[in-house]
C-alpha cells in the first residue's frame, strides 16, 4: 500500500510499516527525527492529501482539542478560535479523499466535538500494547477494524503527566508508542484486501 503518516516527526509508525513493505512517507512541519529523511515529507500535509494513498495514519496537533486544555477555553486569551482552527484542521483530514483513514488523539472536550462531528470509534492504552502506562488513546477509524490488544501488562501508571518541563516536552509526550505502532502496523498491514 501507499500510505501517508500525517503530523508524525518521530517516524515511529512509518518504520514499522515499512518493515512490512509498504510505501510509507511521514509528513510533518518539522525535521524528522526517525533517521530516515528519504521518507519525510517536511510540508504541510494538506498539501498532500491528494496525492493518491491508499491509507493515512495521522496525528493532528490535540492541544487545544483534548480534554485535559478545556479548562483554558475561558481564561487564555483567543484559545477557542485557536480550538476552532485545530477542529477545521482536524476535519479537513478526516474527509480526506483517502479510503482508508485512522486518526489519533486524546480523549477531546465536547466543544471540540460538536465541531468535528465525528465521534471515536475506540479508546485503547499503552499497557493494551506491552507499556505499563495509562494515557487514554482515542482513534477515530474510517474503513479500517478497531484495533486489538497485543500485549496487556501489568504495573499500569500514568507517567506521562510527570515528565519534566523542558523545550522536547511536548514532542516527548505526543511520541506513539512502539507497540501501539507495531500493532497498527500489523492489523492494518492487510487492510487493502
Amino acid at each position: 500500500m501507499k500510505i501517508l503518516v500525517g503530523c508524525e516527526e518521530s517516524q515511529r509508525v512509518t518504520i514499522e510499516f515499512r518493515k512490512r513493505g509498504h510505501e510509507v512517507y511521514s509528513c510533518d512541519i518539522q525535521d524528522c527525527s526517525g533517521g530516515h529523511p528519504e521518507w519525510h515529507i517536511k510540508d504541510d500535509i494538506l498539501n498532500h492529501l491528494n496525492d493518491g494513498w491508499d491509507m493515512m495514519i495521522a496525528f493532528p496537533p490535540c492541544t487545544y482539542l483534548c480534554n485535559s486544555g478545556v479548562k483554558h477555553l475561558g481564561i487564555e486569551v483567543d484559545r477557542f478560535h485557536k480550538m476552532l482552527k485545530a477542529a477545521d484542521f482536524f476535519k479537513l483530514l478526516w474527509n480526506a479523499n483517502i479510503n482508508k483513514i485512522c486518526l489519533e488523539n486524546p480523549i477531546p472536550h465536547g466543544y471540540a466535538l460538536v465541531r468535528i462531528k465525528q465521534k471515536y470509534s475506540q479508546i485503547i492504552q499503552p499497557w493494551q500494547f506491552g507499556h505499563g502506562e495509562t494515557k487514554a488513546t482515542c482513534l477515530w477509524l474510517k474503513n479500517l477494524p478497531k484495533l486489538k490488544p497485543t500485549n496487556i501488562v501489568a504495573g499500569r501508571e500514568q507517567r506521562i503527566w510527570k515528565m519534566p518541563k523542558n523545550k522536547d516536552r511536548s514532542k516527548n509526550r505526543s511520541r506513539t508508542y512502539t507497540g501501539i505502532a507495531q500493532a497498527l502496523a500489523i492489523q492494518y498491514s492487510g487492510a487493502n484486501q
